[in-house]
C-alpha cells in the first residue's frame, strides 16, 4: 500500500508458525489535524488578535513542513505558533535611517506621539459629525478644519481632501466651467512626479484645458497676459519640488499674477504652511496667500509631519464653490486622518519639524554613543559626518549636515529583513549605502528610536 512498508517481525500462522509481516505507518499520516491544532491554546488565543484565516495559514504552513519531513509532526504546533504573523496587517514598522526624512517610499512623515494617540481615540465611534453639548449633527472635521484655519491666518476659508492631487483635481473640476475651460500654466511647471504621475495628465482627465505659456526654462509675465481671457477659469502656479532649473531662467512671482485678473491657484507642494530658514526657498502658504494666491493647494505628510491629506487654503467664495461641488464627497477624508491632523497642527512639534531643526553636533553626539556600545560589542562602528536631505519632493538640492553610524555592509539585509522583523520582534531598519558601508543617519531617526536601534544592530550581527 501506499505509504507503507513491509519489515520483518515475528507473526504466529494457522500453523503456529512465526512469519515476519508488520507494516510501519508513513510519518506523514501523523501530522496533527487542522481543528486540533486551532485548539491549541496557543493559537486559540492568536485567532482572536489576527483573525482565524491568518492562523490558519501559519498551521497549514507547519503541516506542510512535517510532511516534507523538514520537522517531525510533534513539532507542528510549536512551529504554528513560530509561523504566526506579527500583527494582522502585512505593514512592517521601520526606522528612516536613510538620511531622507520625509521618504514616499517609507511612508512619508512619521506620525507624532499626539497624532498617533489621536487616532486611537478616533478608531471607534467619536463625535466625528455630532455635536455632543446639543445633541444634534455637526460640521464633520470641525476641529481639524479650525486647527488649520488657526495655523494660516491669512486664509479665509479652508478644506481638506485625501492628498495634494485630488485637491488640484478638485480645483480644476469645481473651477473651470464650458465658458472658462482653460487653465494658464508655465511649461516649465508641468511636472512629473514618482510612478509616472504627469500634472498635464491629472488636469486633462477632469475635462479642462491646459493653456500652455512660455518655454521648460523661461516664462515672463508677458505670456501670462497674452494668454489670460475671458475663457480663463484661473492660472495655475506649481512650485518644481522635485527638481530646479538653473542657468537662463525666469519665472514669474504670485504678485505679479494676481494683477491679471484672474484666480491664481498655487500648488506649493510640499504642506509649509510658514516659512521655514533652512528651507528659505520652499513656498509657504502663508506667503502664497498674503502675495495674492486666492487658493493654496498643499501636502500634509511632508514637511507639515501630518497624515497624507490634500489641504486647500484660500478666498471664502473659492472653498465654497470646491466644498459644495458632488466631487467633494468622493475626495473626502475619514476620521482618522482628520483626528491626526488636528493633532499635528495643535499639538506638540512633529518629527519631520524636530528632524528638519536638529543640531548637526547633537546629532554626531548620539552617532557616538550608539558607536561605543556597538564597538563594546565587537562591532565594526564609526561616527561619521554625512548629509541628509528633506525628500518627499520638498527642497531639491537642499543639503542638511547630518552625522551617522557607519557599519559593514553585510549587515544591510538582516536589518531590513532579518529572522527578528520577520518576527515582529524589532522594526527593520532601512539605511543607505555610500563607498562599501552602511550609513545609518540619524537627522531621520528621532532620538527616541536610538535605544530600538541599537538593539536591532546588535540582533542583525548573528
Amino acid at each position: 500500500m501506499r505509504g507503507e512498508r513491509l519489515t520483518a517481525s515475528p507473526y504466529p500462522d494457522r500453523r503456529g508458525l512465526c512469519r515476519s509481516i508488520v507494516r510501519d505507518v508513513d510519518s506523514r499520516r501523523l501530522v496533527p489535524r487542522t481543528d486540533l491544532l486551532l485548539a491549541d491554546p496557543r493559537l486559540a488565543a492568536a485567532e482572536g488578535r489576527l483573525g482565524r484565516a491568518l492562523v490558519k495559514a501559519a498551521v497549514g504552513r507547519a503541516q506542510q513542513r512535517a510532511r516534507d519531513g523538514q520537522i517531525s509532526p510533534d513539532e507542528v504546533a510549536d512551529a504554528a505558533v513560530a509561523e504566526l504573523p506579527a500583527r494582522a496587517a502585512a505593514l512592517t514598522p521601520v526606522i528612516n535611517a536613510t538620511g531622507v526624512l520625509v521618504h514616499t517610499n517609507l511612508g512619508r512623515a512619521p506620525l507624532s506621539a499626539a497624532a498617533v494617540d489621536a487616532i486611537a481615540a478616533a478608531a471607534g465611534q467619536c463625535d466625528l459629525e455630532f455635536d455632543l453639548a446639543t445633541g444634534i449633527r455637526a460640521r464633520r472635521g470641525a476641529g481639524a478644519l479650525d486647527a488649520l484655519a488657526r495655523a494660516v491666518p491669512a486664509a479665509e476659508a479652508v478644506a481638506v481632501v485625501n492628498n495634494n492631487a485630488a485637491a488640484l483635481v478638485l480645483a480644476a473640476t469645481a473651477l473651470t466651467t464650458p465658458e472658462t475651460p482653460e487653465i494658464v500654466v508655465s511649461r516649465g511647471e508641468l511636472i512629473e512626479i514618482g510612478d509616472r504621475f504627469r500634472l498635464p495628465d491629472l488636469l486633462t482627465s477632469t475635462g479642462a484645458t491646459l493653456r500652455e505659456v512660455g518655454t521648460t526654462n523661461r516664462t515672463t509675465a508677458a505670456d501670462y497676459a497674452e494668454a489670460t481671457g475671458p475663457r480663463t477659469a484661473f492660472i495655475l502656479k506649481v512650485h518644481p519640488s522635485n527638481f530646479r532649473i538653473e542657468g537662463f531662467t525666469a519665472a514669474v512671482g504670485v504678485p505679479e499674477l494676481s494683477g491679471l485678473g484672474v484666480p491664481v491657484v498655487f500648488d506649493i507642494g510640499s504642506g509649509l504652511l510658514a516659512p521655514h530658514p533652512l528651507v528659505p526657498a520652499e513656498p509657504s502658504a502663508a506667503t502664497a496667500l498674503r502675495d495674492g494666491a486666492a487658493l493654496v493647494t498643499a501636502s500634509g505628510d511632508k514637511l507639515l509631519g501630518g497624515p497624507q491629506a490634500g489641504l486647500l487654503l484660500g478666498r471664502a467664495d473659492l472653498l465654497r464653490r470646491l466644498t459644495r461641488h458632488p466631487l467633494a464627497r468622493a475626495l473626502r477624508v475619514d476620521k482618522l486622518t482628520l483626528a491626526a491632523l488636528e493633532a499635528t497642527l495643535a499639538g506638540p512639534v512633529p518629527p519631520v519639524a524636530a528632524a528638519l531643526a536638529a543640531d548637526p553636533a547633537s546629532l554626531f553626539n548620539r552617532a557616538e554613543r550608539i558607536v561605543v556600545r556597538l564597538v563594546e560589542a565587537g562591532l565594526d562602528a564609526h561616527a561619521v559626518a554625512a548629509s541628509a536631505a528633506v525628500g518627499g519632493g520638498g527642497a531639491p538640492g537642499v543639503e542638511l549636515p547630518s552625522a551617522a553610524v557607519s557599519l559593514p555592509e553585510l549587515l544591510a539585509v538582516p536589518l531590513r529583513c532579518g529572522a527578528h522583523v520577520l518576527r515582529g520582534e524589532r522594526p527593520a531598519v532601512v539605511g543607505r549605502l555610500e563607498a562599501g558601508r552602511l550609513l545609518l543617519d540619524l537627522r531621520s531617526v528621532s532620538p527616541e528610536q536610538d535605544e530600538p536601534l541599537l538593539a536591532a544592530i546588535l540582533s542583525a550581527r548573528g
